[in-house]
């Protein structure tokens, strides 16, 4: 036998893990914590170019594959544009994380939220997502995972948070309509929904009064870390996670 008639090996076909608002955070910890489970990641970032590409210099420092792609969630175009830069380096797409999103600047009565607040809210939130998981009906490959960021205080329902709040119920309903009308295509669609964080985004503008405050509030008596929130989206991108769809987990040490 010649050696030419031997078939080569096929070589694996890597696994694409796209994680929108990336740069820092929560996203940060869930794009290296991809990248460690053996995915290539694409960080998303809306305006931090820098931070994106040190999560990316991170990553391919642990031996990993990443790029970063700028792109406001916000924007349809600028997210099939993603999806579009994801296919063209890595070939697909197989684990969508909808992390892009915006608090609010402290408590916010409904009373006092202005239009500005409010559009900023609903179209990186709630838009945003949908945007995301409009394309992830056909571009997410068969067999993949998506998995949206919600929140705690949906459940906490705290006064002054209502627009957020609001905005990240909608995504929790679209999670589970969404698991049910890509039936036959074995993607499970799920939300975790962390609770206070410590995170820049989180503690920006907070005293340490609130922050102890906060951290008092669940039973463990801590801050959850961005790597808490990680796990539980590795779990749910994984082979072990498999079983769980159209849920939304709530990652809080038990506040709610």
């Amino acid at each position: 036998m010649h050696n030419a008639d031997i078939a080569a090996p096929s070589a694996p076909t890597v696994k694409v893990a796209l994680v929108t608002g990336s740069s820092r955070g929560i996203g940060a910890a869930i794009a290296r914590r991809l990248a460690g489970d053996g995915f290539a990641v694409v960080v998303n970032y809306a305006g931090r170019v820098a931070a994106a590409e040190q999560v990316v210099r991170d990553i391919e420092a642990a031996g990993g594959r990443a790029i970063a792609v700028q792109a406001d969630v916000a924007d349809p175009a600028a997210v099939a544009a993603l999806f579009d830069r994801a296919e063209a380096a890595f070939g697909g797409v197989d684990v969508l994380v909808n992390t892009a999103g915006v608090i609010q600047p402290g408590l916010v009565p409904i009373g006092d939220t202005d239009d500005a607040l409010f559009d900023r809210l609903t179209d990186t939130n709630f838009k945003g997502t949908f945007n995301a998981l409009r394309l992830a009906a056909t571009r997410v490959r068969r067999g993949g995972r998506i998995v949206n960021l919600s929140t705690s205080v949906v459940g906490l329902a705290l006064p002054g948070y209502a627009v957020y709040a609001a905005t990240k119920a909608a995504v929790e309903t679209m999670t589970n309509i969404f698991a049910k009308e890509l039936r036959g295509r074995e993607i499970t669609v799920n939300a975790v929904a962390p609770g206070p964080t410590a995170t820049d985004l989180f503690l920006d503008g907070k005293s340490p009064e609130q922050v102890a405050h906060l951290a008092r509030m669940a039973p463990l008596e801590r801050l959850g870390r961005p790597e808490d929130i990680a796990d539980v989206v590795s779990f749910l991108a994984g082979p072990q996670g498999g079983w769980v769809n159209g849920q939304t987990l709530r990652v809080n040490g038990g506040i709610v």
